[in-house]
């Protein structure tokens, strides 16, 4: 996964916070509910990173794949360290720290690229719900 320098997420939000401004003022408030339930935090997902480097922040996230990955590396990792593979296990778990040690401290930007697309997805459902009226 490559993450998107600083000054492309900060003018996505930039771009998106537009869009939302252009909102109609009967959708923007279920703009904001949906945005307000959805966004992540970028302290909880540093914390997970930093206090469980098995890659708990991905779930977090949502990225269940790469989660799935970092934990199974993790865990195998582990168990190697009490077989005769404990070199093999000790590299293993070197390489995921190095991984997840640049993931920890990018976290802000990670998250806010993530959260801009939860807006972007967010901004679309709502500007493409039209209002249906009742039957008279």
């Amino acid at each position: 996964m490559r993450i998107k320098n600083k000054q492309t997420i900060a003018a996505d939000e930039e771009r998106i916070r537009r869009m939302v401004r252009e909102l109609p003022d009967d959708k923007r408030p279920r703009f904001f509910r949906e945005v307000e339930k959805q966004l992540k935090d970028p302290d909880t997902y540093a914390t997970l990173n930093f206090l469980f480097i098995a890659g708990l922040h991905h779930f977090y996230l949502g990225k269940w794949v790469r989660g799935f990955i970092n934990l199974g590396i993790f865990l195998i990792g582990m168990l190697m360290l009490f077989t005769s593979l404990a070199g093999v296990g000790l590299l293993l778990l070197i390489v995921i720290t190095a991984v997840e040690l640049k993931a920890l401290f990018q976290s802000q930007t990670v998250v806010q690229d993530y959260n801009n697309g939860v807006m972007e997805r967010i901004y679309r459902e709502v500007a493409a719900q039209t209002e249906v009226l009742p039957d008279s």
